[in-house]
């Protein structure tokens, strides 16, 4: 059974001749205990999509589709409603911890906020809370550093503070928008464990944002793979690598550098994502394709059942299936 059922979403920004649309009727599950891998180019939507999920868009944004968690649906629900699913029930940790944490507050009052909004500890319980928290996180000598600022701490550590922040409640559904960006390899793997083994412990689900393929292949059950707001391929891991249908979707396997390999120019897709004002008529992928055809130009393809369960927006996903994967 679904713990979250997303069903055409669509987030766009602007009005009239300028809107834009960044996230195109997009469409996912998350079963209890799942971790989704989110996958993409820089600017295809994956962040966008995590913030329309809980309707938290700058001013402009507009969201349209269905969010279903527990029989409501989070695009039509009321702020107060809104906000009492938000950190308590569906927490989020943003891309950077430095431009995500306040500079001026002590780590423990940020913690605390979230604690005050959702729990009823007060006074001492929750300053204990917190102090737990950071030791769950793995920061050392916690007590102590609850009363430093962002700036006092490493990158690996400030973002196991908005971890810690975004587990304040024990959620239901976690949202992490590249977890690891900016980290070095050790610092990356370090809280990627952190976040699964938090998931076990926990008993959480998790949407995992990310444009690393190797992350996706240690941490995933399943995958999305999203090109210019879409969801183009989406499949169990194992599915999708061993088989990819779609060719955007082989394209950033084939990109991936392979240890066993001799040396090689390393392969990459020609030209660039569209831009939002630009997107091509047909399949938006279809100027960098080499499988495309005339209804590629012409027609944009449904996401449905191609090869397999998997789920492909590809014209010609048996063609691109049968060269296998790139990996």
């Amino acid at each position: 059974m679904s713990l979250l059922r997303v069903r055409d979403l669509t987030a766009t920004f602007g009005a009239g001749a300028s809107r834009l649309t960044a996230v195109n009727r997009v469409s996912f599950d998350v079963a209890q205990g799942e971790v989704l891998g989110l996958v993409g180019e820089s600017g295809s939507g994956k962040s966008v999509t995590l913030r329309a999920l809980l309707r938290l868009l700058p001013v402009g944004g507009a969201v349209s589709g269905r969010v279903e968690w527990e029989g409501r649906d989070l695009v039509t629900a009321g702020d107060r409603e809104l906000r009492a699913v938000r950190g308590r029930q569906i927490s989020m940790i943003f891309q950077e911890p430095m431009t995500s944490l306040n500079p001026v507050l002590p780590v423990r009052v940020q913690i605390e906020e979230n604690l005050r909004a959702h729990t009823g500890l007060r006074g001492r319980a929750r300053t204990a809370r917190a102090k737990e928290l950071l030791d769950l996180v793995g920061i050392p000598d916690a007590g102590r550093r609850l009363d430093e600022f962002p700036h006092q701490f490493s990158g690996g550590m400030r973002q196991r503070v908005m971890i810690a922040i975004a587990l304040a409640s024990e959620p239901r559904l976690l949202l992490a928008d590249e977890p690891t960006t900016a980290l070095d390899v050790t610092i990356q793997d370090q809280i990627l464990k952190l976040i699964l083994d938090l998931k076990d412990q926990l008993g959480m689900s998790v949407v995992l944002v990310t444009h690393d393929l190797g992350v996706v292949a240690e941490t995933c059950d399943r995958m999305a793979v999203m090109y210019a707001g879409r969801i183009v391929e989406t499949g169990s891991v194992t599915d999708v690598f061993a088989r990819p249908a779609h060719a955007y979707t082989a394209g950033l396997m084939a990109s991936v550098p392979r240890a066993s390999a001799a040396r090689s120019v390393l392969h990459s897709i020609e030209g660039t994502p569209p831009q939002l004002d630009r997107v091509p008529p047909g399949c938006a992928f279809h100027p960098r394709c080499r499988f495309a055809t005339d209804i590629c130009r012409r027609d944009v393809p449904a996401l449905e059942p191609r090869v397999g369960e998997r789920l492909s927006a590809c014209h010609h996903a048996d063609a691109v299936a049968a060269e296998g994967s790139p990996v």
